[in-house]
């Protein structure tokens, strides 16, 4: 009988790893878990410790870091692979899993359907051929090297993008190698395995080629799968089920799915909601029973297409982001930092990036340049930000995959956040008050265009007191709108006082609170 032996990349949520581990080993198949390396070494070591004592988990033999895009992915899996290839020997398929993913069958139909399919799952379509690519760079992904990520190193990306353009820099795709393109999500079974690790040793110019190209898990499996297997052996098809809006973010599944999930042909499903616990229950309990008389009639991408392509907003099988002007999610939560002098607010967001894992992103509806993702245009412009806020938001939720995310706003912002705190969802609002002196106000009014470097002194100072209270006046509407969860550090408080107002609005611990509230030069001008 087929012995699965799943392949886990994660990167947060412990517990629900621990969790996902455990029903997946119960039943006698194992799991190799690659845990990111930018993620804090105590949750990792808290998987370990939970799992030390159970000899159907094996840990990756090194962890590294991370990023959407990048190579490291595929070397992150590769570890994996090898982890699951030594300590394994029973395993008869490989099967490519995220945090995210849960089962939507049985064990039992699951090994069954394995035994009686002598096959590897993997989508492999013609990289040049296929119209797998919708939108974006297409041979440029190939034919130039990519040595940044495009996310987190946008303009160093698009820098050497242009630079290998304009001056020729190409490369050749391996003479004997025909690019394929398709879903990370694959099975595999042990042969196909064994050969894709002895054509990484074997194949160093194959292997050079994918280190530099961009987006190689969409590329790397799907490639050698196609070069190494008979094409007959191979399905062109991904075994787990996973679905994407016209706007190219992955749909979220909830406790209302379950039935849809189970109709469907396939063996697990992506993207579970984290705030699904009643489905997710559901599931385990599922892929541990004998049940296998599950009745496939796989409509799950047309009925989607068919309710989202009619504007339906609906609570079951509907879109669960692109909502026009409604709520982000009622479990998730915006934790809004409102402060006058941005260069405060963003060495305090860069203090948050270092100590914990929330996603933060600065003055995105007052700052032009603020580095967002591609999302399909709408982060385009502040114009374009700011009318479609709420979908905007709701897509970076996704985007980050995360329920709790920081945005910096201007104190002038008051109109955004009556809107956010009008929402289903948690918002929460940490006010920074600032010391204002006359060189501060002089230096912003020549930033917002009251003033010009050649505006005399006397000018100067009859503008003053009016600026001055301009801002005061921004924050005495920000607590006279009584909002809830609002909280304030003040320049002129210690970092012990401030502390306690960080904690409850980031939901840290004590000692993560005092670190943010002693971040270096935080009120200097």
């Amino acid at each position: 009988m087929a012995k699965i032996a799943f392949i886990l990349l994660c990167h947060k949520d412990p517990d629900a790893i621990i969790q996902q581990a455990e029903q997946l080993t119960a039943v006698g198949d194992f799991i190799a878990i690659h845990f990111d390396a930018r993620a804090p070494i105590e949750a990792f070591q808290k998987i370990q410790s939970a799992l030390a004592d159970n000899p159907n988990v094996a840990f990756a033999k090194k962890r590294i870091k991370c990023g959407w895009g990048e190579w490291s992915l595929v070397q992150a899996t590769l570890y994996a692979v090898e982890a699951a290839v030594d300590a394994f020997p029973r395993a008869t398929h490989f099967y490519m899993v995220s945090g995210d993913c849960m089962a939507i069958k049985s064990a039992k139909y699951a090994h069954k359907f394995l035994d009686d399919n002598d096959v590897d799952y993997v989508e492999s379509f013609d990289y040049f051929e296929s119209e797998w690519i919708k939108t974006g760079l297409k041979e440029e992904r190939l034919i130039y090297r990519h040595f940044f990520n495009e996310r987190t190193q946008k303009r160093r990306f698009y820098w050497s993008f242009w630079f290998q353009r304009k001056f020729g820099i190409t490369r050749e795709v391996p003479a004997d190698m025909q690019v394929m393109i398709g879903s990370q999500w694959w099975v595999l079974r042990r042969r196909t395995i064994e050969w894709i690790i002895d054509f990484t040793k074997k194949r160093k110019d194959v292997m050079r080629f994918f280190r530099t190209t961009w987006i190689p898990d969409e590329t790397f499996f799907q490639t050698l799968v196609r070069h190494l297997v008979p094409g007959n052996e191979i399905r062109t098809r991904t075994m787990t089920f996973l679905m994407f809006t016209d706007y190219g973010m992955p749909v979220t599944f909830y406790n209302d799915h379950y039935d849809l999930l189970l109709s469907q042909d396939s063996l697990f499903a992506r993207k579970i909601s984290p705030e699904a616990k009643e489905l997710k229950e559901r599931l385990g309990v599922l892929y541990a029973s004998e049940r296998d008389d599950f009745k496939i009639s796989n409509e799950g991408r047309s009925l989607f297409k068919f309710l989202s392509g009619r504007g339906r907003i609906g609570r079951r099988f509907a879109t669960r982001f692109w909502e026009t002007e409604t709520s982000l999610g009622r479990e998730r939560e915006l934790l809004i930092i409102a402060c006058k002098k941005w260069h405060v607010a963003k060495r305090l967001t860069a203090s948050i990036r270092q100590h914990t894992d929330v996603p933060v992103i600065d003055y995105i509806f007052n700052e032009e340049e603020t580095e967002l993702p591609d999302l399909g245009g709408i982060q385009s412009t502040i114009g374009k930000r700011t009318r479609h806020r709420r979908a905007l938001m709701r897509m970076l939720f996704d985007y980050y995959e995360t329920n709790k995310l920081v945005i910096c706003l201007d104190t002038a912002s008051l109109d955004l956040m009556q809107d956010f705190f009008a929402d289903r969802s948690t918002t929460k609002l940490l006010e920074i008050e600032c010391g204002l002196t006359d060189e501060y106000l002089a230096g912003h009014a020549r930033r917002v265009g009251l003033a010009g470097d050649q505006t005399s002194d006397e000018t100067l100072a009859q503008l003053l007191p009016t600026i001055r209270y301009d801002v005061l006046f921004e924050s005495d509407r920000i607590r006279d709108a009584g909002f809830s969860h609002h909280t304030v550090i003040k320049e002129s408080h210690s970092p012990q006082e401030n502390a306690p107002a960080i904690a409850q609005f980031l939901g840290v611990d004590d000692e993560t609170a005092r670190q943010l509230a002693e971040t270096p030069y935080l009120f200097v001008d």
